[in-house]
């Protein structure tokens, strides 16, 4: 297997980003544009993450204005430094609260299982084979 480094799995992830991997939530909030790639595409995105560098899966609530507008995920490294490849995403002055650590959730019955498969098939093509996610 191909050792990796964070800026190339950053670039192959960005490069993968696109309307039918976004959250279908987060394109009827406010669609998908390719001036801000990386919005919704934050849980798939640390799907991804977690496969190729293993450690914890993050989730916070995302308030605005006082209303909560759904989640948002990132990764903990198993160093314990934490990675968050789509918090660019938020450019209104959203704040991320109600932080904790999560299972990885499992299987192909989990919600937006086809957008997750979608984006690593991408990265694959751009970085080579990854290992199997967990399931």
């Amino acid at each position: 297997m191909t050792p990796w480094n964070l800026i190339t799995v950053d670039k192959a992830l960005r490069a993968s980003w696109a309307a039918d991997t976004c959250s279908p939530d987060d394109i009827e909030r406010a669609g998908w544009q390719p001036e801000n790639p990386a919005w919704g595409h934050c849980d798939v995105t640390a799907l991804v993450v977690n496969d190729i560098f293993g450690g914890e899966l993050m989730v916070g609530e995302v308030w605005l204005d006082g209303e909560q507008h759904g989640f948002h995920w990132w990764n903990r490294l198993g160093s314990g430094v934490e990675l968050d490849l789509t918090r660019e995403q938020f450019r209104l002055g959203q704040t991320i609260a109600a932080v904790r650590v999560v299972e990885r959730p499992g299987g192909p019955t989990r919600y937006r299982w086809s957008e997750y498969l979608l984006l690593r098939e991408r990265v694959i093509g751009r970085l080579g084979e990854l290992p199997e996610p967990p399931m």
